[in-house]
């Protein structure tokens, strides 16, 4: 994983996870790598780790059963709000993009449809 220097490593560590949950690479009630072996996966430090999952046990994503590790929730309700706050926080920058460049939303929609096609 590449950081970047515009946000918190441990956001973008957090971020990556529910990307990968979110996807599928992580499933409901898989259990993750340890703190240590994502620390040492990532290179960067335990309490680096411990801040981004301790975020995503706070927000339910991820559940901790004591002596075994976290493991992605299985709340499908919880996946799929979390799922449709990505699309709109993606959709969003795309637009913001978008309108920075100029282009008007005809343009976008005309884009948009010749894309997917």
């Amino acid at each position: 994983m590449k950081f970047k220097d515009d946000r918190p490593i441990y956001v973008q560590i957090q971020e990556n996870l529910c990307r990968q949950i979110i996807t599928g690479k992580l499933k409901p009630s898989q259990k993750i790598p340890s703190v240590r072996n994502l620390a040492t996966h990532l290179m960067v430090n335990v309490n680096t780790i411990q801040k981004a999952l301790r975020q995503m046990i706070i927000s339910g994503l991820l559940i901790t059963k004591r002596g075994e590790g976290n493991f992605v929730t299985n709340d499908k309700k919880l996946l799929e709000k979390i799922k449709r706050d990505i699309i709109r926080s993606e959709q969003s920058k795309f637009v913001h993009n978008m309108k920075d460049l100029g282009v008007s939303a005809r343009q976008l929609n005309l884009i948009l449809t010749k894309h997917l096609k």
